[in-house]
């Protein structure tokens, strides 16, 4: 006899939701992920799926949120912890990329989108996460600066961008390659390089 599926809060389910999508877009691509797709892998109908969000559009914002706010809490308690901003900025990167590791479909997802017109809802939020990342970044360059780690010519602005530029080049070197655990070991090499190119001033 089959079980009936247990019955979970709103929010829960939602969750659920956000989890599957993740999973499918593991080993497919995002545009292809249907609600249906989506209630199969839940063992829901998708009748159920729509309860809980009206759109498929709206799923996909959810998804985003998700990856914003988690990948927002690694990296707030990976920076939480450095001596400086400069060993910030080395955390913040670490941590991004072990992230990254950890849920390899979240930046399919979210380079996907931004493939969209520049109108889709989507794509804005993702361009707003991806905007909000890249101050974040800007403002740990500006205090090192500030406290002479970094060359004091340095473009914050610029650098951020190459500090966002590295870890999405090594994302879509990872997403060619097909294998996530050379992501981390990929990084390693790499951040000594960024570092010498804002001349960090400290061993």
């Amino acid at each position: 006899m089959t079980m009936p599926k247990t019955r979970l809060a709103a929010g829960e389910r939602q969750l659920e939701i956000v989890r599957a999508v993740l999973t499918l877009a593991a080993e497919n691509s995002p545009d292809a992920i249907t609600t249906q797709a989506i209630a199969q892998q839940m063992g829901l109908t998708q009748g159920a799926v729509f309860r809980h969000f009206p759109t498929r559009e709206a799923i996909w914002l959810a998804v985003v949120d998700w990856v914003e706010q988690n990948l927002g809490d690694v990296i707030a308690a990976a920076v939480a912890e450095a001596r400086d901003p400069v060993e910030g900025l080395r955390r913040l990167f670490e941590a991004h990329v072990a992230f990254i590791a950890a849920h390899p479909s979240a930046p399919r997802l979210i380079f996907n989108e931004l493939q969209k017109p520049a109108h889709h809802p989507v794509k804005q939020r993702v361009c707003d996460l991806l905007d909000r990342y890249r101050r974040r970044v800007a403002e740990l360059l500006a205090r090192a600066k500030v406290q002479g780690l970094v060359e004091p010519e340095l473009d914050e602005s610029a650098a951020a961008t190459l500090f966002v530029g590295t870890v999405q080049g090594l994302v879509v070197q990872t997403l060619l390659a097909g294998d996530p655990h050379a992501l981390q070991p990929a990084a390693r090499h790499l951040w000594p390089l960024y570092r010498r190119s804002i001349g960090v001033r400290q061993p």
